[in-house]
């Protein structure tokens, strides 16, 4: 009888940009903008045997009613020159940035991301993301923002156009002949010329071809647009399924989309994102996590996270009270800002609330601890193990990207106690065997689309 080989485990750790949850009051927690902070976090991971380590970015910081959110994480360093100075720090680990497709050009972002891929020997990445919101553009040249409806558009034009700039060279391009005297191989290396919707570009880029053929491209998609777009472009794909059913159904359907695509099943990596909390029993890991989500959820973040909803002045209201009798008012100017969460149908999003609050008798606080994500892998050393290996063998993802409330020392017990499990069942590698973020992730080398054509004249491929 043979057995199926285990499926290996991909692992990703991340520090997130301008978020609430990172607990920066801790007394472990250290500091947001220091290098040591991201040396710690990346050096542990590759300790690990991560895939890699993915910095997210936020490009403003949320604001409510004109004045910064202090729970926020303020000052967060440029992301490439910290991935840049990593690479120097660390010799196996991919290195992937968020880079935003709305207020960049793809020019720039070929460039700065090919060059960490040359730096780093082939280990780069780019978190593909895009942006529709008045109060983030308003730090750009654009005139603010683009309209929803068009930020997909743009970021496929961006994303084709970087690739064919990737590719504008050859692998054999540099012959580098000192007796012959010829350096390159093709006169035209490099050359490009893209018209489109987005963009009227030509010349000659200055980059030769990476480490790895192209940088990894990873990108979050949720909406059908989102997920066409993911499908149809990323090499990874960051999902906020976690669950075995609903990772598997996302899976699924990601991979019937990539096929109408041309693309085959082995071409994206699905990765969840996933917190952890571990303790001496189960017992006592959920009464970490339970005072950890007490610590996140203050008073002031529970205001402001059901202000971007109600959009209304939720100040008068008592956390311990009941929800506020008034409605959501859509048609008021934003109180919330930046980073805030877009809500379809806020009435209809209240009115759910409604109904849960009253048949568990929840006050605004146990509401907000109710609706809150948690954990996704909380318990013993062994029993975190044994659920994010069952999560992978059973087809829910290729992997997670785990994060932690204590930066930077947060991931060191994940390393210690569940990694060594992991590798003892052989579903985690114990050294890495290739060079690049592609050899990690198990992704193929892809083939060079030549040189730059005119935007809709081949696929976004």
């Amino acid at each position: 009888m043979t057995t199926r080989p285990r499926t290996q485990i991909i692992l990703a750790a991340y520090v997130g940009g301008v978020n609430e949850h990172t607990l920066w009051e801790h007394p472990d927690a250290g500091s947001q903008i220091d290098f040591a902070t991201f040396r710690h976090v990346a050096q542990t991971a590759e300790r690990g045997r991560f895939d890699y380590f993915f910095l997210a970015e936020g490009l403003a910081l949320r604001a409510r009613a004109g004045r910064i959110f202090d729970h926020d994480i303020a000052g967060r360093p440029d992301t490439l020159p910290v991935l840049a100075a990593l690479a120097a720090v660390t010799e196996h680990i991919g290195l992937v940035g968020t880079l935003n497709t709305t207020f960049n050009e793809p020019y720039e972002l070929a460039r700065q991301i090919a060059s960490l891929d040359h730096l780093s020997g082939g280990r780069a990445g780019w978190n593909v993301v895009t942006s529709f919101d008045a109060f983030t553009g308003a730090n750009f040249r654009r005139g603010g923002f683009l309209p929803h409806s068009e930020r997909y558009v743009r970021a496929e034009e961006t994303v084709a156009a970087v690739r064919r700039l990737w590719d504008s060279w050859a692998q054999d391009a540099i012959v580098a002949d000192k007796e012959s005297g010829v350096f390159l191989a093709d006169a035209d290396a490099g050359a490009f010329a893209q018209s489109g919707t987005q963009f009227d570009i030509s010349g000659r880029f200055t980059v030769p071809r990476s480490p790895q053929g192209r940088p990894v491209i990873v990108q979050a998609g949720v909406s059908p647009q989102g997920r066409d777009f993911a499908a149809s472009t990323a090499d990874a794909i960051f999902s906020p399924y976690a669950t075995l059913a609903e990772g598997k159904a996302f899976s699924a359907d990601i991979r019937e989309r990539a096929a109408r695509f041309g693309r085959g099943p082995d071409e994206i990596k699905i990765l969840p994102a996933a917190g952890f909390v571990l303790g001496d029993s189960q017992a006592d890991a959920e009464e970490k996590e339970r005072h950890i989500r007490e610590q996140q959820l203050t008073d002031k973040t529970i205001q402001v996270t059901f202000e971007q909803v109600w959009n209304r002045d939720l100040s008068a209201y008592d956390p311990d009270g009941p929800l506020p009798d008034v409605d959501p008012d859509p048609q008021a100017p934003a109180i919330i800002q930046g980073r805030a969460f877009v809500f379809q149908d806020r009435i209809e999003t209240v009115r759910a609330w409604r109904e849960l609050a009253e048949a568990k008798r929840l006050t605004l606080r146990g509401l907000a601890h109710e609706i809150a994500g948690r954990a996704g892998y909380v318990g013993t050393a062994a029993q975190v193990a044994d659920q994010l290996d069952t999560f992978v063998q059973e087809g829910g993802g290729d992997g997670v990207v785990l994060g932690s409330h204590l930066v930077p020392s947060g991931l060191d017990e994940f390393v210690d106690q569940v990694v060594p499990l992991l590798q003892e069942r052989g579903s985690l590698r114990t050294d890495y065997e290739g060079t690049t973020l592609r050899d990690n992730l198990g992704l193929p080398v892809p083939e060079r689309t030549g040189q730059l054509l005119s935007a809709g004249t081949e696929s976004a491929r």
